[in-house]
């Protein structure tokens, strides 16, 4: 939610975004590898629409787009280039008080639009999602989380996955913020040792007007202090562009 903007205008996040797992091991360990990496794109568009002086309906589809991407095989590791992602989405409807306090909830899922099979869950997810938020003049800060289940395709494999994205941001001056909003997931049927990831983020952004328009550019670092043993990052590093545009409706 903090890349989301005020009711009657649409924001559409556009980042790049760099995982590095240095010495990673393939599956069990079978032959080690120099550092792996991943570079992909994905882009945020967010959809708000009135529903009262306090409350918006919110729309976020997630397209991820796959530059490339290191993949463990057997034989270590092998690289993928240039394929579609799982896009994912919530819809929620949020609240805000007179006092800035935001709170509400939603359904988050996933659709299984990876061209790729090990790219992708090859299934349909579907699960509830809680979002509270405090605005004020100094910035915000806030919480979303849901869980998602398995509901329709791939039945070889169950996914439980409770996750979500914790965000702050601290106004300073000229448009310069201090930002970040890192992901986080917890998988209830993974291995041992590959249940949790959780990032630690730090960043900023900077408000421009260019051609009459509002845009924010940002950077931000994520140090993972939990991630999957057999092949998760160890950081990340991303940089987005968010123009601001006036909504039809």
């Amino acid at each position: 939610m903090n890349d989301s903007p005020p009711a009657g205008l649409s924001g559409a996040s556009l980042r790049f975004q760099r995982y590095a797992c240095p010495a990673c091991d393939a599956p069990k360990n079978i032959e080690a590898t120099d550092d792996a990496d991943a570079w992909k794109l994905s882009f945020q568009p967010s959809l708000p629409y009135p529903l009262s002086d306090s409350a918006n309906l919110f729309v976020r589809p997630l397209i991820l787009l796959i530059l490339k991407q290191d993949i463990p095989t057997l034989d270590g590791f092998e690289e993928e280039k240039f394929e579609l992602g799982d896009i994912g989405y919530d819809v929620a409807i949020c609240n805000t008080s007179p006092k800035g306090f935001i709170y509400g909830g939603g359904a988050a899922g996933l659709f299984p639009t990876a061209t790729d099979d090990d790219l992708g869950l090859d299934q349909w997810l579907l699960g509830p999602e809680i979002i509270l938020a405090l605005m004020k003049p100094w910035g915000s800060l806030g919480i979303i989380a849901s869980h998602q289940w398995d509901v329709a395709w791939d039945d070889d494999f169950e996914t439980s996955i409770t996750g979500g994205q914790y965000f702050y941001a601290f106004n300073i001056k000229n448009g310069w913020v201090i930002n970040a909003g890192p992901t986080f997931s917890y998988n209830h049927k993974a291995d041992d040792g590959n249940e949790w990831t959780f990032p630690l983020g730090i960043g900023g952004s900077k408000t421009m007007i260019i051609g009459g328009r509002p845009w924010r550019f940002g950077l931000q670092y994520w140090y993972y202090l939990e991630s999957p043993d057999d092949f998760g990052p160890e950081h990340q590093i991303r940089f987005q562009i968010a123009p601001v545009v006036k909504l039809p409706w």
